[in-house]
């Protein structure tokens, strides 16, 4: 599952919080207001019973009319009193209770005084109107802080996190090797300022540590290139003397060939090590590239019943960094060559993708997924150390690129380059 973003978390928990103050507040005020209305009922049915009370007393033959339609006054003296009494009133106790007749509440009130019962009935309906209003309120109150609380909180997280998703947009474009402005600048906040310090000064131990490492592998490849092409030149002298013995001849051709070998393995270890960026690109003609890179191999193979054929369109053009695909169809095709005893090597372009495919002993199932790890040989076959393919897809990385492979053990193997 995704996690949710910091300007999001930021938000929800502030809706969260204002969600939660406004529950307590609501609850706290429907309460308050519960406990108001109800003392003010209890006080309303008290002070009319007193009333009534009162004017009774003062003139015990006089009809007394309550004052309002939500009151109800009854004088109980006789039996015969007693049958104008709504029946849910005449067992009841002295005392407050709250009944209900017909759906409704009523409040009533039991007083006995020489003798004579006084009841007071008040409908509390008006009171239960606003109470429901009061809490509709609410809710509508509880909706509007949820909806204002998440935008507000959305808001103030996106000014809290815009610095932090700014810095985080300029170290993904980051290049290690390359120069650059200071993430650290003015009017950061403190936390902020202090992240962005600490990324440049990794960024600067990086940069050094690239700068010693590349002047170690430059000096690397002098060093080893120039012995290397003191065995060849000699070679290629010994070859051109007249008088010698076949076997002699053939000797030095296999050192040349070695230290040939040994000087393309050099330049595959030094470039997985710069880690070379896509440098410049011009518009290629696909068919010459696949030419050239098969022409030394052709050579090498010679003695074998295995035939090349480029099926790339002559006029096939494309806007890439020429090095680059040189190192890719050399590999690809050096591959083919050394796997491939007998039968047919051949190049063809579909769409935007570059197809080579053999008819050699093909890639066993098992190896298929790690061919293009390091050191990892899809066969025991031939005597390369496994670095063919980790630069194939080191360069296609680079260059975004997509290399596939689909092979079957005994017929044969194909890899797909796909170009932009």
């Amino acid at each position: 599952m995704k996690a949710l973003s910091l300007r999001v978390r930021v938000a929800v928990a502030v809706a969260i919080t204002c969600i939660t103050i406004m529950i307590g507040l609501g609850l706290t005020l429907h309460t308050a207001s519960e406990k108001l209305e109800h003392s003010l009922v209890n006080q309303i049915v008290n002070e009319e019973m007193v009333f009534l009370v009162r004017h009774h007393l003062e003139n015990p033959n006089m009809t007394i009319s309550a004052p309002g339609p939500n009151l109800e006054y009854f004088i109980v003296r006789s039996k015969n009193d007693l049958v104008r009494v709504p029946a849910g009133f005449r067992d009841l106790p002295i005392g407050h209770h709250e009944v209900m007749v017909d759906n409704e509440e009523l409040h009533v009130a039991v007083r006995e005084v020489d003798g004579t019962r006084f009841i007071v009935a008040y409908d509390a309906g008006p009171h239960e109107i606003r109470e429901h209003r009061f809490r509709q309120l609410l809710y509508f109150s509880l909706a509007a802080v949820t909806v204002i609380s998440a935008t507000l909180g959305y808001w103030v997280a996106g000014l809290i996190t815009r610095q932090i998703s700014r810095l985080s947009s300029r170290v993904a474009s980051m290049d290690p090797g390359a120069p650059r402005a200071p993430l650290l600048e003015p009017g950061q906040s403190p936390e902020v300022a202090t992240l962005a310090s600490a990324f440049d000064q990794y960024q600067s131990r990086i940069r050094n540590m690239i700068e010693r490492e590349q002047e170690f592998t430059g000096n690397a490849s002098h060093e080893l290139r120039t012995p290397l092409t003191v065995i060849r030149t000699s070679c290629e002298l010994l070859e051109s003397e007249t008088g010698l013995p076949e076997k002699a001849r053939a000797r030095i051709a296999a050192i040349g060939a070695a230290a040939e070998r040994m000087t393309g393995q050099i330049e595959m270890l030094l470039f997985l090590a710069r880690a070379e960026t896509a440098g410049i690109k011009n518009k290629v003609s696909i068919a010459s590239c696949v030419n050239d890179a098969a022409q030394p191999l052709l050579a090498e193979v010679a003695a074998k019943p295995v035939e090349f054929q480029n099926l790339v369109p002559a006029n096939t053009v494309f806007t890439l960094n020429r090095h680059a695909l040189d190192i890719v169809i050399t590999n690809l095709l050096r591959n083919a060559f050394t796997y491939t005893e007998r039968g047919l090597v051949s190049v063809s372009l579909e769409n935007k993708s570059l197809v080579v495919s053999d008819t050699g002993i093909g890639i066993n199932p098992a190896q298929l997924p790690h061919i293009f790890g390091r050191f990892n040989r899809g066969s025991s076959h031939g005597d390369g150390f496994g670095l063919g393919l980790a630069i194939v897809q080191r360069v296609c990385d680079l260059h975004g690129w997509i290399i596939d492979v689909d092979s079957t053990p005994a017929k044969g193997t194909t890899f797909r380059l796909t170009l932009p």
